[in-house]
């Protein structure tokens, strides 16, 4: 999926957090949502303005940020 299609950043917008375009609603608060135990559903009734291709795009943008992380274990 090409999730930058979906999701902008503009430092005009909430400060510069990603959001999905065209909105005011940031990633971090999609995911949330989904974390919570929300369902892909629950979101787009509550917000019908964002479409299942932009739900999945914010999830797709985290996994993408993540993929860089590096963690480094320390013997206890």
């Amino acid at each position: 999926m090409d999730w930058k299609a979906h999701i902008g950043i503009d430092a005009d917008v909430l400060g510069g957090k990603p959001v999905i375009r065209g909105t005011r609603l940031a990633v971090d608060f999609i995911v949330s949502l989904l974390a919570q135990g929300w369902s892909v559903e629950q979101v787009l009734e509550s917000y019908p303005g964002v479409t299942r291709e932009q739900v999945l795009a914010c999830l797709a943008s985290a996994a993408d940020s993540l993929s860089g992380e590096r963690v480094f274990f320390r013997a206890s």
